[in-house]
């Protein structure tokens, strides 16, 4: 049996895809409308004051296509906390106009391919740290997908030793890391959370860098033989500023 990596996890996540009645939405009166997004408004401020306390973080993009209208992107501590914010979203006036298109459920992960030996608690590393428990960035393009590692015939990862995995993923790794200052990348685990193994979350102010970045890695062992990847969805930020005009019918 080959030897499984090991992992550090840090907080929950959850993607909320959501698209929008619109029909229904336009049916309400301005007053109507304007209560139902200052509800949700009301909502934002107290996942703000969270993010602010360090026990969690939160982002919103729209997203382009018909997969969804928005997505809501949310970390937290524990998966009861995610639950909690799951049922408090469903249960505004806005929600009653949404329907839900898409989600995944993951956990921040890490994993010992990378890693280098060390007697240290990784866990109170600040560098793990800030990783592990990540504030989200307000960057103005973010796109997400999931992944899983091929498990066919001859292209099977988990069949590899851990040293021919370790290798490769320090080749894979160097890609990535080419785009320092380009591209933020969260890596969150799935393994028997979600029907994908792996979800990814770039982060950018080029959206032309997520194609560059994964046509890149396409090129690479890693992904060219054993990547299989699920549906990707691109957005903008919606920051509060453009929150508004974006539920507004004018």
């Amino acid at each position: 049996m080959s030897e499984a990596a090991q992992t550090l996890d840090g907080w929950y996540c959850l993607h909320d895809f959501r698209s929008i009645d619109w029909s229904s939405w336009k049916l309400l009166s301005n007053d109507e409308r304007q209560a139902a997004i200052n509800e949700f408004f009301g909502l934002l401020e107290k996942w703000t004051v969270t993010e602010n306390a360090e026990q969690g973080s939160h982002a919103l993009y729209s997203i382009v296509g018909q997969k969804a209208d928005f997505m809501m992107m949310i970390l937290r501590p524990t998966m009861e906390e995610l639950n909690e914010i799951e049922l408090e979203f469903n249960k505004t006036k806005l929600a009653e106009f949404t329907l839900p298109t898409y989600s995944y459920v993951s956990v921040v992960e890490l994993s010992n391919y990378l890693a280098g030996e060390s007697n240290e608690d990784p866990y109170q590393n600040p560098h793990v740290r800030s990783r592990l428990y990540p504030k989200l960035p307000q960057s103005k393009y973010s796109c997400f997908y999931p992944m899983d590692k091929r498990r066919q015939g001859n292209d099977n990862w988990y069949m590899l030793t851990m040293e021919e995995r370790r290798n490769m993923m320090r080749s894979h790794g160097l890609i990535g890391r080419s785009y320092a200052g380009k591209v933020k990348q969260i890596i969150t685990g799935s393994v028997g959370f979600d029907d994908y193994e792996w979800g990814v979350t770039l982060f950018s102010d080029d959206v032309l860098q997520f194609k560059k970045l994964v046509y890149e890695m396409r090129f690479d062992e890693v992904s060219a033989r054993y990547g299989e990847f699920g549906s990707f969805f691109v957005g903008n930020l919606l920051d509060s500023g453009k929150l508004q005009n974006f539920f507004e019918i004018n």
